[in-house]
């Protein structure tokens, strides 16, 4: 099967430009997660930046500070998971509209 060379270039450039459009809308969004049942909460965007940590005051103790961290460390992996999961599944969608390049690698 002979492949059209310039069709499959507008057809990558194409997709490059979905893909940097999926990009920004990605890095435009938030995702909020929580540890130790809501005792903290951190909100991250898709471009793994922390925009917001927020800690229940009661769970505040010189003595506690272990906990605290390990909360605090669990909310913001939490938060970037979901951040992924979204970037994996907004840009999946786009490989089956690949055609023919589709073939070329696999």
């Amino acid at each position: 099967m002979k492949m059209d060379m310039n069709a499959l270039m507008k057809q990558a450039q194409a997709l490059q430009a979905e893909m940097a459009k999926k990009q920004e809308e990605l890095a435009a969004m938030t995702f909020e997660a929580s540890a130790g049942g809501g005792m903290v909460t951190a909100t991250v965007n898709g471009k793994h930046e922390i925009l917001k940590l927020t800690i229940d005051p009661t769970i505040v103790d010189k003595d506690e500070i272990d906990m605290l961290q390990d909360l605090v460390v669990a909310a913001v992996n939490e938060g970037f998971r979901r951040a992924t999961e979204a970037a994996q599944s907004s840009l999946s969608g786009m490989m089956g509209g690949m055609g023919e390049l589709k073939g070329m690698f696999g």
